[in-house]
């Protein structure tokens, strides 16, 4: 009896840890979301002691703007850090290159910036729509 006690421990146990295994591969990623989402442009301070800032910019075949957000969500951050992602439509032009400075990117692609996500330091989300834009121009 103890020897078939130890192969159904040893059988929960291997059920249990496939399982586990499973659903770690199994998480929904960028991929996965209508949009189709493509990373541009990535910058990355080289701060690894304090706040870490991450910003990208991202092209997207729609605006949907719950998927936008979700993009977001599965974004890199880093506890005091601020993660920052700019979207862009296809196809319009869009920076292949990133800076921390204000603006993040050259002006010019300021007027076809469709959202802008961001992931403060204690993780609090906001999602703005054509954040370039001001009243009298939309």
């Amino acid at each position: 009896m103890p020897i078939r006690r130890k192969y159904l421990l040893l059988s929960l146990s291997g059920l249990i840890i496939l399982y586990m295994v499973y659903e770690s591969l199994s998480l929904p990623a960028g991929e996965d979301l209508n949009g189709n989402f493509k990373e541009l442009a990535f910058y990355r301070n080289e701060q690894n002691t304090g706040p870490v800032l991450r910003i990208y910019a991202v092209s997207v075949s729609d605006t949907v703007w719950s998927e936008m957000e979700t993009y977001g969500n599965y974004m890199p951050h880093t506890k005091y850090g601020k993660t920052q992602v700019f979207y862009f439509l296809d196809q319009k032009p869009a920076p292949r290159s990133l800076s921390p400075a204000d603006g993040s990117f050259d002006k010019q692609y300021e007027e076809v910036c469709i959202a802008k996500y961001e992931k403060g330091a204690m993780g609090q989300t906001v999602l703005v729509r054509y954040p370039f834009k001001t009243s009298r121009n939309r």
